[in-house]
Parts: structure tokens; C-alpha cells; sequence
């Protein structure tokens, strides 16, 4: 248990940090397709660097290229543009809230998609109590910038983003154990960067034109931001339940919101404060529901390639 956590806390500090390194580079002055496009890229090179290493070459299974695929979609490409559009109307700290909802979103398509992780009444209940918490934080009108915003189109582009990464969660937790995880990684993010790429081409032309500062925010958004929590991600799912893998979605809104005061500026406004009480509540509440039947921590039945 204590890698497990361990592994938690590190990703949710690279997620954290990601909208605050993101609003920063916005304010640089950078598109958020080229960010996406820049961060994707540079997460893709790690992964190919990593894997030349270790001396594996492409992967060759039919279920490593699926994941892959599906993973790039919905976990970078969707995720990475919609969020960084949100970044432009809310403060990291509203954003790392909605991310906070992925354990619970989680939950739900891991009632319909997998064996043994059945929605129960005390889930649902976490669910209401989460949704009550994003109804009062866009109902407020508070987004946690010191010039006002749009908090209800950013939530909107929010929770869209949430759905499609449980989603991505759940679809990887189906086939773990069938491929190795930097395998995953590798096509995942360069799917997801290409795809990413040919929108930018179509809507923005040839990204370029940044400053020495953007581009450094840049190199930390892939590197620490991308690549470091997204393997983390991977091993937690061959280690725990889709569910609580996704736990890190605890510390990834505490981190944005405390990251965001410091270093930007953003605002702890009465309307993130209840909202996210709420929200954190239900997740609480979602997270009980594994702990009283002591299923966190099942192993995968298939056993790992690696």
C-alpha cells in the first residue's frame, strides 16, 4: 500500500502543477493547441527514448495498439485541448476540481464496463453529493480569477473532460495485464499528439513563434506533467481497481488550488470553496464505499507481460 499512495502523491503533484504551468504559458502569450500540441510531443519523445533504452521495440499486440488508440483520444487529445480552453476562462484550482470527479465518473462506467465494480448505493450517493458540488460551483459564478471569467463554459469543457478520461481509465483496466504499460504509453501519446497536430494544422497553421519561457513551462508540462504521472497511472492500473487508481484525483485539486494562490495569483473564492467541499465529499464518500468492502488493492486476475 504505501508504493501504491507513493505513486498517487506523485502523479497528482504532476497533474496538480499542470494547469498552473499551463495558465502560465497562456500567459506567454501561446496558443492552447500549440501547448497541447508541444506537450503531447514532448511526452511522445520521452516515451520513445525510454522504451529505445530499455531496448524494446514496437509494439507488436493487437490489445497494446487498441488501448493505445483509445487512450490517445481520450485521455490526451480531448482532455489536453478542452482543458487548456478552460484555462483561459478559470483558475487552475476550479479546473483541478473537475478533475476531482474522475474517480466518481469512473465509478459509473465501471458499472457498466467491467465485472465486480458495481455501482452501489453508497456510490451513488458520492455521485449526488459530487454533482451537487459542481452545480454550486458553476451556479456561483466564481472561477477563481482575479478578473472575473467564464465558469460555467469552463466547467462545461470540464466535465466533458472528466467523462472522456474515466472513460479511457476504465476501457485500459479492461485489457490490464494483456500489454505492457510503456507500450501503451508510447502509442498513446503519439496518436493522441498527431491527432492533436492535424486539428492545430486546420485551425491555428504551424505552431511556432514562443518564447524561451513558454517553452521551458513547456518542457515541464511533458515531462512532469505528462509523462511522469501517465506511467505512474498505467502501473496503478495493473496494481488496483480502475476506481482507486484513480484516487489521484484526491490530490490533484488540493495542489492546483494551494499552486494556483502561490504562484499566479488565482483567488479561493466562496463559490470553489463550497463546490469543492461537496465534490471532495462525494469522492470521500465513493472511496468508503471500496474501503468498507476491502477491495481496493485486488490484483489483476491476468498476469503482467512485463
Amino acid at each position: 500500500m504505501g508504493r501504491i499512495w507513493i505513486g498517487i502523491l506523485v502523479a497528482g503533484l504532476g497533474w496538480g502543477t499542470g494547469g498552473v504551468a499551463t495558465r502560465a504559458t497562456l500567459d506567454q502569450g501561446t496558443s492552447p493547441m500549440a501547448i497541447a500540441v508541444y506537450r503531447g510531443l514532448i511526452a511522445t519523445v520521452a516515451v520513445v527514448v525510454f522504451l529505445a533504452i530499455q531496448r524494446r521495440g514496437i509494439p507488436r499486440t493487437t490489445v497494446a495498439w487498441k488501448v493505445g488508440l483509445v487512450m490517445g483520444l481520450s485521455n490526451l487529445a480531448l482532455p489536453f485541448v478542452l482543458s487548456n480552453i478552460a484555462l483561459q476562462y478559470a483558475s487552475a484550482g476550479f479546473l483541478g476540481l473537475m478533475m476531482a470527479l474522475i474517480p466518481i465518473f469512473t465509478a459509473v462506467i465501471a458499472h457498466f464496463a467491467l465485472v465486480g465494480e458495481r455501482l452501489t448505493l453508497l456510490r451513488f450517493a458520492g455521485l449526488s453529493i459530487a454533482l451537487a458540488g459542481v452545480a454550486a460551483l458553476l451556479v456561483s459564478g466564481d472561477s477563481g480569477l482575479p478578473t472575473g471569467g467564464r465558469p460555467v463554459f469552463a466547467g462545461v469543457l470540464g466535465l466533458i473532460s472528466v467523462i472522456a478520461i474515466a472513460y479511457g481509465g476504465v476501457y485500459a483496466k479492461r485489457y490490464a495485464g494483456q500489454y505492457r504499460p510503456m507500450d501503451v504509453s508510447g502509442v498513446h501519446f503519439l496518436s493522441g499528439t498527431l491527432s492533436i497536430f492535424a486539428v492545430s494544422l486546420v485551425v491555428e497553421g504551424w505552431p511556432g513563434g514562443e518564447t524561451a519561457v513558454a517553452l521551458s513551462l513547456i518542457a515541464y508540462l511533458g515531462v512532469m506533467c505528462t509523462f511522469m504521472p501517465f506511467v505512474i497511472f498505467y502501473w496503478l492500473l495493473k496494481k488496483v481497481s480502475a476506481t482507486y487508481a484513480s484516487m489521484v484525483g484526491y490530490v490533484v485539486p488540493l495542489i492546483a488550488i494551494v499552486a494556483g494562490i502561490t504562484l499566479l495569483d488565482e483567488r479561493l473564492q466562496p463559490g470553489i470553496i463550497v463546490g469543492g467541499l461537496l465534490i471532495l465529499a462525494g469522492v470521500t464518500v465513493t472511496d468508503r464505499s471500496y474501503r468498507l468492502e476491502g477491495r481496493q488493492t485486488t490484483p489483476v486476475e491476468s498476469p503482467d507481460p512485463a
